[in-house]
Formats: structure tokens, sequence, C-alpha cells
């Protein structure tokens, strides 16, 4: 599996929506609101063998209120 954080900045007024969004799709890990330029940071583990672009494409851009993301692919644990 492939650990991503994804940073999501959300249309105004749109972040609760946008997270209650992705809980019911069940995809992440863990979810936080955030301060700065993102809304929310996701955590969320790609099963092996799926390809990033397409799981993220497909399962969370999908969602009305995102406007942006930025992704952050992580490669070992220390």
């Amino acid at each position: 599996m492939s650990c991503l954080f994804i940073q999501i900045q959300c249309r105004p007024g749109t972040t609760y929506k946008v997270a209650e969004a992705i809980a019911l799709k069940e995809i992440h890990s863990e979810l936080y609101s955030t301060s700065g330029q993102y809304d929310l940071l996701m955590k969320l583990y790609v099963p092996e063998g799926q390809d990033v672009g397409k799981y993220i494409n497909g399962h969370l851009l999908d969602i009305d209120g995102i406007e942006r993301t930025y992704t952050t692919q992580t490669y070992k644990a220390f």
C-alpha cells in the first residue's frame, strides 16, 4: 500500500460538506481541519497495484467543493 497525504483546498463555505463527503466514502485513514492555504489534510492508503492518480481522481476529486489538492506520497517509515 502507498501512503499519501493530501491537502485539500475547498471552495469558501464548503469545507464541512467536503469533509462529510470524504467521511462517507470511507477512503481515508485520518482527516483533519487545518489552517493556512489548505482547509483539510487527509491521510489515505492506496491499495497495492492501484494507479495513484486514477485512484485519487476516481475516489476524491468528484466531490463538489474541492478546488485544489496537493498530494505528497510517502515511501518509507522510520
